[in-house]
């Protein structure tokens, strides 16, 4: 189990990190990616913005990359659980 909660401006990065060192049937749980509601909406002042588009970005990657199968939780800021497939 690989579990991210850092700066939120580097969650794509650490995502590739994650998958790097990942095999078959490990977790990647990264925890704020819906940062206060901001990544669901149109959000874009300037001291989030990198952030937030960021995030919108860890979130494509997880429900779009066929390794994975991910699911968003809006619990809290949103938790993302992704199972690595291979």
């Amino acid at each position: 189990m690989i579990f991210i909660d850092a700066a939120k401006g580097k969650y794509p990065f650490f995502l590739n990190e994650a998958l790097r060192m990942s095999k078959a049937g490990t977790l990647i749980i990264a925890d704020n990616v819906l940062y206060k509601g901001y990544v669901m909406s149109d959000y874009n002042k300037h001291k989030q913005r990198t952030a937030v588009r960021n995030l919108r970005e860890y979130i494509k990657i997880a429900l779009e990359n066929p390794r994975l199968e991910s699911k968003i939780l809006e619990v809290g800021d949103g938790l993302c659980i992704s199972k690595c497939l291979y």
